[in-house]
């Protein structure tokens, strides 16, 4: 049986993280036609299928994720090695992939970037802006931005960062009939969903003309004149086209949490990060 090597677990690790071929082919830097047949002499070297199509999207079997878990336990000591070397006298340098949804990576990380990297000029920042939750214990991100608590992935630090209080905006002071930006059924359960659901149930008057799927599509809605909604006080403040309709005092809070792979906050470069956005989050009232 031929032996495996680092090279072949890294065709697997990035073809189970992007989903697509395409998306594997860039990160390597090599074209598409490579990716699958290295996946395919993978996959006959096993003896086992690693990956199955659902709606033009490969997702790891049940023998793939197997072995996605010990090459993502190989990549740790790979890039371990690599800090190991580059850092030995401690520098920032290196890649950091934070994840937050839009509002929080436009908003409050990206205005305060330039002058980040300009003080740690060996780092570079990978930004993932999703609605979605991508992994930490799977590599998706070395840091997450969430506005809840981790409940599925055990093997992390979570560390509350700050709470993001909410109220009421829109682009008028005039809240008589306008209609309500709310959310669509998948996040109905968000907090600011579920208040907004109830304040419509309570007023028959109300409408809804526009539904989003992310905050920031919210926050667009509402500045663009569409209507009423439940923002972050800490942007939707800073923008004096916005009226707060719903008076001082918040409507609701929703923590921030930071989550960070147990096996890098060691890292120079993570603990970089690590820093600022503690800092970030801490120096004005959110």
């Amino acid at each position: 049986m031929q032996d495996l090597d680092w090279n072949d677990l890294r065709y697997i690790l990035l073809l189970s993280r992007t989903g697509r071929i395409a998306g594997a082919a860039r990160e390597l830097g090599v074209n598409e036609t490579t990716v699958a047949r290295r996946i395919a002499r993978l996959e006959r070297l096993l003896g086992v299928r690693l990956f199955e199509r659902n709606a033009g999207h490969l997702t790891p079997t049940d023998r793939g994720q197997i072995v996605i878990s010990r090459a993502e336990r190989i990549e740790l000591d790979v890039e371990s090695v690599k800090d190991s070397v580059r850092n030995a006298d401690r520098l920032e340098v290196g890649k950091v992939r934070v994840t937050a949804v839009p509002l929080v990576l436009n908003h409050i990380l990206i205005p305060a970037l330039t002058a980040f990297l300009q003080s740690h000029p060996g780092l570079q920042i990978e930004l993932v802006a999703d609605p979605h939750n991508l992994s930490v214990t799977n590599r998706e991100a070395d840091i997450a931005l969430r506005m809840t608590r981790p409940e599925i992935e055990h093997r992390v630090i979570a560390r509350r960062v700050g709470t993001f209080e909410f109220a009421v905006y829109a682009a008028s002071a005039e809240q008589r009939g306008l209609p309500w930006i709310t959310y669509d059924a998948y996040w109905s359960n968000l907090p600011q969903a579920r208040w907004m659901a109830e304040a419509i149930a309570a007023d028959p008057t109300s409408e809804t003309f526009v539904t989003v799927n992310d905050s920031e599509l919210a926050f667009n809605a509402v500045r663009a004149g569409l209507g009423r909604s439940l923002l972050p006080c800490r942007i939707a403040d800073g923008f004096p086209e916005l009226s707060r309709l719903s008076g001082a005092k918040p409507i609701l809070s929703r923590e921030m949490w930071m989550i960070v792979h147990p096996d890098l906050k060691h890292l120079a470069r993570v603990r970089a990060v690590i820093s600022w956005i503690e800092q970030l989050m801490s120096e004005r009232p959110i």
